[in-house]
C-alpha cells in the first residue's frame, strides 16, 4: 500500500460490534484509520456526526469528506473492487479537504484511560472500626431459643467492646453502633429495625450475610462515592473489559478471558462500593443512568462468573437469581429492570409486581414506566439492543438515540410499504403496556421517535391507512460469546 496523504476517520463507541467490524475490515485492507469514540467527548461531537450523516447509529465512516456509512455500506463498497480502487486512490493522492470530518480536541475527551490497577481511596474511619469488629472474636454464631443467628454479634456485646477498647462511655458507644447501621456497615438480624440497641439484639455485618449476590462477601473500606459518581466508573471500567475482550468481527466475548484479566479482579473489588450506596435521594435522572449501567454491568459479570443461560429455565434464573446489594438491598436483574425501571410492574411470567408495599426497594422506584429504557438494557444475547452506556446529566437524549439507533437498524423494525407489513423485535410485544394500549398506539410512539428516513415515511402511510399487518421477528437467544 503506497504512503496515504487522505485520512479515514471512523466515527464508534466502545463495545460496539458494527464498530469492531468495520475496522477489522479495514486492518484487512491495511488502510490507516482515525477511530474517534463519540462517548468519550461531549454531546456536540455526536450532533456533529448526525448532521453531517443523518443518522444515529455508528459507526460512520468518512473517507476524506467522502461520507462511506456504516458498516454494511463499508463491506458493500470492499466487494465492489472499482469502486473501493477509486475511493483509496483519492486517499492516496489527496490530503483532507477543509469540509472533511476534523478530529475533536483531545483536552476535551470526558473518558480518559480507565482501570487504574493499582487503586487507593481515602479510607472510611468507620471500615476501619469494622476492621477491628471482626479481629475482636466478636462475631460468632449466636443461639436464641431453636435458632442459630450465624455470623452476629448483640448490642451489648457491641457496646461493651467499645467501652472497653476505645475509652468511651456507653452513650457514644451507642452513637457508633448506629452509624455503623447508617452507613450499611451492618444491620439488625431482623431487618426491620434501624434503631441500634444496648441490648441482646442481634446484628450482622453485610458482608457476613448469606446472599446469592455477586457482591455479597465483599466490603469496601473507602469513603463512599455518590451513586452517580460510582455508576460511572464502573460502566466505563466493564465497557473497557469488553471492548478488550470483544472478537475483531464484532460478533462474540471472550468470556473467558474477561476471567482472567486483572481488570476484571479491580472491576470486582469495585462492586463491594455498591453496598453502602445512599439510593435514597437519587433523582429519576441518576436512578434512570444508575440502574441501566449496574443492569448492563451485572450481566457481563454474571455471564463471566456463574455463566451464560442456555435455556428457558437457566434464563429464569438468571434473570431472578443474578444480582448485586445495592445500598443494603439486593437487587437482581428483574428487580432493576421492572421494579425500579418500569415504576414496579410486572415482568414476563410474574405473577405479581417485584415490590410489595412495605419493600424499602419501592422507594427507589420510578414513579411511572420509561419505555426508553428496553433500548438501552442488554440481556447478553444476539437480538439485543448493542451496550451503551449513559449519564445522569444527559440521560434523556441518549436513550432518545438509543432508541432511535435501535429502530434504523433491521433487528428493530422492518416496514415492507408493497406488502403492508411490520415487522418488529419481540421487545414491542413482551413489553407492549409500556408502548401503548393496542398495536396502533405502539406503532405510532415508534414512528414519533423515528429520525427522518424512508422507513419512517413509509410507517407513517401504513399507519395513516390503518389497514397492515404486524407480525415480530425471531429473538435470538443464543449467547454472544465466543
Amino acid at each position: 500500500m503506497p504512503e496515504i496523504k487522505g485520512r479515514i476517520v471512523v466515527y464508534s463507541i466502545i463495545g460496539c460490534p458494527h464498530c469492531m467490524r468495520a475496522k477489522g475490515t479495514l486492518q484487512s485492507l491495511d488502510l490507516p484509520y482515525l477511530d474517534i469514540s463519540v462517548d468519550n467527548y461531549p454531546a456536540a461531537v455526536r450532533e456533529e456526526v448526525q448532521t453531517r450523516t443523518g443518522s444515529t447509529t455508528v459507526p460512520q465512516i468518512f473517507f476524506n469528506a467522502r461520507y462511506i456509512g456504516g458498516n454494511s455500506e463499508l463491506q458493500e463498497l470492499v466487494k465492489d473492487k472499482p469502486r473501493l480502487d477509486a475511493a483509496i486512490q483519492d486517499l492516496v493522492d489527496n490530503e483532507p479537504p477543509s469540509d472533511a470530518p476534523q478530529p475533536p480536541d483531545p483536552s476535551l475527551m470526558k473518558n480518559p484511560d480507565i482501570g487504574n490497577l493499582d487503586f487507593t481511596c481515602e479510607l472510611d474511619e468507620y471500615a476501619l472500626l469494622v476492621r477491628d469488629l471482626k479481629a475482636s472474636g466478636l462475631i460468632k454464631d449466636h443461639r436464641s431459643g431453636l435458632k442459630v443467628h450465624k455470623k452476629s454479634f448483640t448490642g451489648k456485646e457491641f457496646v461493651d467492646w467499645i467501652v472497653k477498647t476505645k475509652q468511651v462511655d456507653r452513650a457514644k458507644a451507642v452513637e457508633m453502633g448506629q452509624a455503623l447501621l447508617e452507613q450499611r456497615f451492618g444491620h439488625n438480624i431482623k431487618g426491620n429495625v434501624t434503631e441500634f440497641r444496648d441490648e441482646d439484639t442481634y446484628y450482622r455485618l453485610m458482608e457476613d450475610d448469606e446472599s446469592s449476590a455477586l457482591n455479597s462477601g465483599l466490603s469496601s473500606e473507602c469513603e463512599p462515592r455518590p451513586a452517580g459518581e460510582l455508576s460511572e466508573y464502573m460502566r466505563r471500567l466493564i465497557l473497557s473489559i469488553y471492548a478488550d475482550y470483544l472478537s475483531p468481527d464484532g460478533k462474540g466475548v471472550d468470556y473467558k478471558g474477561i476471567g482472567e484479566s486483572k481488570k476484571f479482579n479491580l472491576y470486582k473489588k469495585t462492586t463491594a462500593e455498591l453496598v453502602r450506596l445512599d439510593m435514597d435521594r437519587l433523582s429519576r435522572e441518576e436512578k434512570l443512568a444508575f440502574f441501566i449501567n449496574i443492569y448492563n454491568a451485572l450481566v457481563i459479570h454474571a455471564n463471566v462468573q456463574v455463566g451464560p443461560p442456555t435455556n428457558l429455565w437457566q434464563r429464569y434464573k438468571f434473570f431472578n437469581v443474578v444480582s448485586y446489594i445495592i445500598g443494603g438491598q439486593v437487587y437482581s436483574l428483574q428487580d432493576m429492570e421492572n421494579g425500579v425501571l418500569r415504576g414496579n410492574r410486572k415482568g414476563l411470567g410474574m405473577l405479581s409486581r417485584p415490590f410489595g408495599g412495605k419493600d424499602p426497594r419501592l422507594k427507589v422506584s420510578l414513579e411511572k414506566v420509561e419505555p426508553l429504557i428496553h433500548f438501552a438494557l442488554v440481556c447478553g444475547a444476539k437480538s439485543c439492543p448493542p451496550i451503551k452506556t449513559y449519564s445522569a446529566d444527559d440521560i434523556d437524549n441518549q436513550l432518545r438515540l438509543a432508541g432511535q439507533a435501535f429502530l434504523e437498524s433491521e433487528d428493530g423494525c422492518q416496514v415492507n410499504l408493497s406488502s403492508r407489513e411490520v415487522k418488529l423485535s419481540k421487545i414491542f410485544k413482551w413489553y407492549r403496556e409500556d408502548f401503548g394500549s393496542n398495536k396502533h398506539e405502539v406503532l405510532q410512539w415508534l414512528c414519533d421517535l423515528m429520525t427522518d428516513s424512508q422507513k419512517k415515511s413509509d410507517l407513517a402511510e401504513l399507519l395513516s391507512g390503518k389497514n397492515y399487518r404486524l407480525s415480530y421477528l425471531p429473538y435470538d437467544w443464543a449467547v454472544n460469546s465466543k
